[in-house]
């Protein structure tokens, strides 16, 4: 079985130069609709989601035009404080910073520019 996240943006051409300076990110495949969204294949060490842009008459809207989300990415790395700072110097917005949480992971969030959230963090056990 393979679960792969489609996060629906605003801009998937732009956003996809976030993931790519941020995460380290890369483009495995780019398309568009007939409609002329774009569907945008993202690799991060392996691991695949797509960025896809606004659809509203498919039901498919962005956090920004949500007013907020409801699904946080999770992104487990060796050095949770390096992504963040990454991150953050790519253009995310720091929702809380990293630190050891007590339910045993360092672990910090950010929001990527199209409002996404992004826990970035490793396992301390």
């Amino acid at each position: 079985m393979e679960l792969t996240p489609l996060l629906t943006v605003k801009d998937a051409r732009a956003i996809v130069e976030f993931y790519k300076k941020a995460f380290g990110a890369t483009e495995v495949s780019r398309q568009s609709t007939p409609s002329g969204q774009f569907i945008i294949e993202m690799s991060i060490e392996g691991e695949h989601f797509y960025a896809v842009d606004e659809n509203p008459p498919a039901f498919n809207v962005s956090p920004t035009t949500l007013g907020g989300t409801s699904v946080r990415m999770s992104l487990i790395v060796e050095d949770p404080d390096a992504v963040a700072a990454q991150a953050i110097a790519a253009g995310g917005k720091l929702i809380f910073p990293v630190a050891d949480q007590p339910y045993g992971m360092r672990q910090g969030r950010i929001a990527d520019p199209e409002g996404h959230h992004w826990l970035i963090g490793k396992n301390l056990r």
